[in-house]
């Protein structure tokens, strides 16, 4: 492993674990950031989902105590079994849609410019989302009812398209069915460890024969990388959206996703070359 290639591992794990979790899309960003380092090919596609983990793990690891909570109290508390419940009937829409979609979808859709466009369109729609006056019913995760539920289910499902942010489809989602902006937050960080773990399960295996011997030092850069700063991330927007909004978030995405258009329109960078 060269020093370039170490570098290019730690850019891209810093910028997975600070994008996965903040509604800004982890995926356009790991998509542009790439492209821009020129780390593509088989290697990138085994290396995105290594640091997916790394970041999940960093989630996992923050709300240890309310998974254990659930897990021991499963057999006989009510409140375990209905947020499991939950948890599988959000879960399902992207686990149905993903399987008959994902490939087509990574074929034709991912590149910088939809990326671009979904970040600048998702954007806006937070900023009415937030302007919207709430009305509130479930100010805790286990006031949510499976009809929640399923609905930010299918609102995850939208985070399929690169640069809509799976994050932010959910907790856009969560706020716009009555869920309370801490609520929507920490249901979107617990629907995460289902689906990307799932995900990272179904490409680990379909692309197994990707993961070679010599690429490990490389992910293990990304991977440790990806969990430090995913730590940061999580930790820093549940402290930022006690007393804030996201529209600071759907600013960034608007800002974001302009100069990218800007670049391309203007010939400044060939995005529309990029490949995935």
């Amino acid at each position: 492993m060269d020093l370039w290639t170490a570098l290019q591992a730690l850019i891209l794990g810093v910028v997975e674990g600070l994008t996965e979790f903040l509604p800004i899309s982890s995926t356009g960003h790991q998509i542009i950031v790439a492209d821009l380092l020129d780390f593509g090919g088989e290697r990138a596609m085994a290396f995105n989902i290594i640091i997916q983990l790394g970041a999940i793990l960093a989630v996992v690891w923050e709300f240890r105590r309310k998974i254990l909570d659930v897990v021991i109290g499963l057999p006989t508390q009510p409140s375990a079994q209905r947020f499991t419940a939950n948890l599988l009937i959000a879960f399902l829409p992207a686990v149905v849609l993903g399987v008959i979609f994902a490939d087509l979808i990574h074929q034709y859709l991912f590149n910088p410019i939809t990326v671009a466009t979904a970040l600048v369109v998702g954007g806006v729609i937070m900023l009415w989302a937030e302007r919207r006056q709430h009305e509130v019913h479930a100010e805790t995760v286990d006031e949510i009812t499976w009809k929640d539920a399923l609905k930010v289910g299918f609102a995850q499902c939208l985070a399929m398209i690169p640069g809509t942010s799976r994050s932010g489809s959910t907790i856009i989602g969560g706020l716009l069915f009555g869920l309370s902006r801490k609520t929507a937050t920490e249901f979107s960080f617990f629907l995460a460890m289902p689906t990307m773990v799932g995900a990272a399960v179904y490409s680990g295996y379909k692309y197994r024969h990707l993961f070679v011997p010599a690429d490990f030092p490389v992910f293990a850069i990304g991977f440790v990388t990806a969990f430090i700063f995913a730590m940061i991330a999580v930790r820093g927007l549940l402290k930022f959206i006690a007393s804030h909004s996201y529209a600071a978030f759907a600013w960034y995405r608007i800002v974001f996703g302009l100069v990218i258009l800007a670049t391309w329109q203007f010939g400044w960078v060939d995005w529309a070359a990029a490949k995935p």
